[in-house]
């Protein structure tokens, strides 16, 4: 029995709205809580309501248009870089620190604008938009952890009697590319040049494997569409896939261009080949870059408990760490003037390629332990270390000030650096937004190409290297 409820004008209109689409008389009545019969008699009424809907509507309907502050708006826009940022390194926030960045930022990029009106900050707090993205804090949530391994995904699992070859999980992590250890010779002269730095030169890796050890094709996000090192060359052939804007930085768009145009078709080829069924679970983090829309046939999309990746995510276990110390070895193998773009796709397919099936496998032990087929096997710890002690070597026979006397504490501090939160020298570089305009109204219801091949991609003789694995 519904009890004697009042719609008001805009609400009846609603009402009307779901007769016009088909909705039948019962359900539009459970929809507002009232019986069919009064249902009815507003339809019966339906000239009357609409005319004077769009008498009151038409009265109060009044644009108003404010005109946002342009630094406001890349305040804004750097911060919401910059918690999600904080938020992939678990690193915890509360809201006076968000408030205390915020105010900082807009200090900085008001300087740089010519506007010192400050006090449109003063009141930057729980409502808006970029402080709603991390409201709890970011440190590791183990209890949750916890219960969705011995729970969630064991349901998730044993429901979809997924293989180990049939479960992928899907990480991003940022790159200094052209970064080199701070104490050499290298970097202490850029750092007095003036200009562009290359050494803050950032780029986006999305990185991807199963719990069988196999790696797709890493997607790479760059600020630059066709960068001059790039020219001429094919895009699709790249033992990356290409993506690119303004930020290098993972955005939903991003993510599903990744989810059709590279995860699906590599996955695809990769089953074919095993002679499996294209029956894929796919797990993310809950990043703000990560769409919520992903869907595809034969593919579940399953999203990681807030703040467990550094417990649980296998690409966390590890694996992007000990890339990175891989990626840091093969980069100063190559004089650094002469050093692109380009050099670097090279050096990030060698360094996964460096990486065996059963060393990947075995970061799935947190997660799925059942699925790693060598618990003592590879350690991601010993590829780690004996990349660091090559890079030394190396460096030694580069010489000069900051390569003779290079230690592993200097190339472990290079590739920590990547995971550093981002500084406001690095979010100063997103660009420079034009204002706004918002505009209220008042409230009326109507209504790629193939993969590579496994070849290494490269031009120069002298990159050729052996296939022994660390």
């Amino acid at each position: 029995c519904f009890g004697k409820k009042m719609l008001n004008i805009a609400e009846k209109v609603k009402l009307l709205d779901m007769l016009k689409e088909g909705r039948s008389y019962a359900a539009v009545g459970r929809h507002y809580g009232i019986n069919e019969s009064s249902v009815r008699s507003i339809k019966k009424e339906e000239n009357n309501i609409r005319r004077t809907a769009a008498i009151s509507f038409n009265k109060d309907a009044k644009r108003v248009v404010t005109v946002r502050n342009k630094t406001i708006v890349r305040m804004e826009s750097a911060l919401a870089l910059w918690i999600n940022d904080c938020r992939k390194k678990n690193i915890s926030l509360d809201t006076n620190v968000i408030r205390t960045k915020a105010k900082k930022l807009y200090e900085t990029f008001a300087d740089s604008d010519d506007i010192h009106d400050s006090e449109e900050v003063e009141d930057f707090g729980p409502s808006t938009t970029a402080d709603h993205a991390v409201t709890k804090d970011a440190s590791a949530n183990t209890a949750g952890a916890e219960a969705y391994v011995n729970k969630k995904f064991k349901t998730i699992n044993e429901e979809g009697g997924y293989k180990p070859e049939q479960v992928f999980n899907m990480d991003e992590t940022g790159l200094f590319w052209k970064r080199m250890p701070s104490r050499t010779f290298i970097m202490q002269e850029e750092a007095k040049a003036p200009g562009f730095k290359a050494q803050k030169d950032r780029l986006t890796l999305v990185m991807c494997g199963n719990a069988a050890g196999f790696m797709i094709k890493p997607g790479l996000i760059y600020r630059s569409k066709n960068p001059r090192a790039m020219k001429n060359k094919n895009m699709g052939a790249l033992p990356v896939y290409w993506m690119h804007n303004a930020k290098a930085w993972m955005t939903k768009a991003l993510n599903l261009d990744w989810f059709k145009q590279c995860f699906i078709p590599e996955v695809k080829r990769y089953l074919r080949e095993k002679g499996l069924d294209f029956k894929v679970l796919l797990l993310l983090d809950n990043a703000g870059g990560h769409a919520d829309d992903l869907s595809y046939d034969g593919v579940q999309i399953e999203f990681l408990p807030p703040n467990t990746t550094s417990l649980i995510q296998p690409l966390d276990q590890g694996i992007i760490r000990a890339f990175k110390a891989l990626y840091t070895h093969f980069s100063l193998k190559d004089y650094w003037h002469g050093y692109t773009i380009a050099s670097c796709l090279q050096n990030i397919q060698r360094a996964i390629q460096e990486m065996k099936p059963e060393t990947l496998n075995a970061c799935w032990k947190k997660l799925w332990p059942e699925a790693v087929q060598t618990p003592n096997g590879g350690s991601l710890d010993e590829i780690h270390h004996s990349a660091v002690d090559t890079a030394v070597n190396l460096a030694k026979q580069l010489g000069g000030d900051g390569f003779n006397d290079m230690t592993p504490d200097d190339i472990n501090a290079l590739i920590d650096a990547h995971t550093h939160p981002l500084t406001d020298e690095d979010l100063c570089l997103t660009p420079k937004m034009k204002p706004t305009r918002k505009c209220q109204k008042p409230a009326i219801s109507h209504r790629l190409p193939e993969a590579g091949s496994k070849k290494l991609w490269l031009h120069r003789p002298q990159f050729i290297m052996g296939k022994t694995k660390i």
